[in-house]
């Protein structure tokens, strides 16, 4: 039996890409395989899922805006998961250690280990010197910038694999000089069995006299929600039966809630909180138009969104930014393009897309080809064949 280890600083049951890769390893003849995370109440709990078993550790997410305590927050995990690692390296139980960012510096959790020869694969979601770029400028910036390029190289000289989630973000790491040869694309697509991408368009439930549009997600205003806010308002009563539906967390739900209502929106804003993967598409069925607001920065121009492709997973069409790696991988026949940051350029996206049912099923139909050729399917066979050469 191989012990598969996955550490990642998530809710497990929240995070698609987590539960797809873990899922996947595990049904692989003599594989077992455990997942670290946070806590999500008072006391850490154990628990199996689809044959993973989740072990949560003793500190919970930082939950704020303070840089310094996020960084603490990811230390204090770290460190409790290397306590975890090492026990289970010495139990003879860990035989690859699979990392999760963010942040790289999760794989220190298998030091022991590696120093043994154990195996590392460092999975980067988001590339931390993108993203951290788009928050800092300056000398302060730069200094971080040489620090998180620092990090990311000792981080994937220690894996054996690194696992990322597009071909451009591929590149950005390559010309870091990260070797080619060790970085596999397993792009963050939609599980089909939650997200069935065979249900005809024309078979989702519409209610007449609405025109539904959702975003799904991390609520911040670095993605744009203020943006989508402000677009609706500028659209308020030129779309009947206009509704918004925010599905999700973050930071920056406050304030989303408070711009909606001194721009006189928030009827038309609806807000809920997060849902398990699960509980994602019988609301999404629902929705005419999905709405991706992400800003322009280092960090976004090298995003796919997940959530994007499960709206097209399910026929829904979305309206999307004119960013690197979505106009990479989709065209104007596909989805309805905006110039990033531009409320006015969103706001006609969205009044093309209500105008015609037609055109809409149109470019949902052909968003979809996307998955004929980038589904889960063909990411997990990659994955499994990845782990099978260790």
């Amino acid at each position: 039996m191989k012990h598969v280890c996955m550490v990642a600083y998530t809710n497990y049951r929240f995070d698609g890409r987590v539960r797809r890769e873990a899922e996947a390893v595990a049904t692989l003849p003599g594989y077992s395989v455990t997942v670290l995370t946070y806590k999500e109440n008072k006391k850490p709990a154990s628990f199996e899922m689809e044959g993973v078993l989740v072990r949560e550790l003793d500190i919970p997410k930082y939950r704020g805006k303070n840089q310094a305590r996020y960084i603490l927050s990811y230390v204090g995990f770290t460190f409790l998961a290397f306590l975890e690692c090492t026990k289970r390296f010495a139990r003879k139980s860990l035989d690859v250690l699979h990392v999760h960012n963010m942040p790289n510096f999760v794989v220190f959790a298998g030091l022991i280990p590696w120093l043994a020869g154990k195996p590392i694969i460092l999975d980067v979601h988001d590339t931390m010197v993108e993203t951290y770029a788009a928050k800092f400028a300056g000398c302060s910036g730069k200094i971080l910038q040489w620090v998180l390029r620092l990090e990311e190289s000792i981080c994937c000289r220690m894996a054996r694999h690194i696992l990322c989630v597009n071909d451009i973000q591929k590149e950005a790491m390559v010309r870091r000089n990260i070797p080619e040869g060790k970085i596999v694309v397993v792009m963050n697509v939609p599980d089909p069995k939650v997200f069935d991408p065979t249900i005809p368009i024309h078979a989702r439930p519409k209610e007449v006299g609405k025109f539904r549009m959702i975003f799904h997600g991390t609520v911040t205003k670095r993605v744009g929600m203020d943006l989508v806010v402000r677009a609706i308002s500028r659209l308020n009563g030129g779309i009947p039966g206009m509704e918004f539906h925010v599905v999700g967390d973050g930071d920056d739900m406050a304030d989303c809630r408070e711009l909606s209502r001194s721009l006189g929106v928030d009827s038309k804003v609806h807000i809920r909180g997060k849902v398990p993967v699960e509980g994602l598409a019988p609301i999404l069925r629902n929705m005419d138009l999905g709405i991706i607001p992400n800003r322009r920065n280092t960090a976004t121009e090298l995003m796919l969104p997940v959530k994007m492709l499960e709206c097209i997973a399910l026929g829904i069409p979305v309206v999307a930014p004119r960013l690197r790696t979505i106009c990479h991988y989709f065209t104007e026949d596909m989805v309805f393009f905006f110039e990033p940051e531009d409320v006015d350029s969103m706001g006609e996206a969205i009044q093309a897309a209500s105008r015609s049912e037609d055109v809409r099923r149109s470019r949902a139909t052909e968003a979809r080809r996307f998955l004929d050729k980038h589904g889960w399917e063909h990411h997990k066979k990659g994955l499994t064949e990845m782990y099978q050469t260790l």
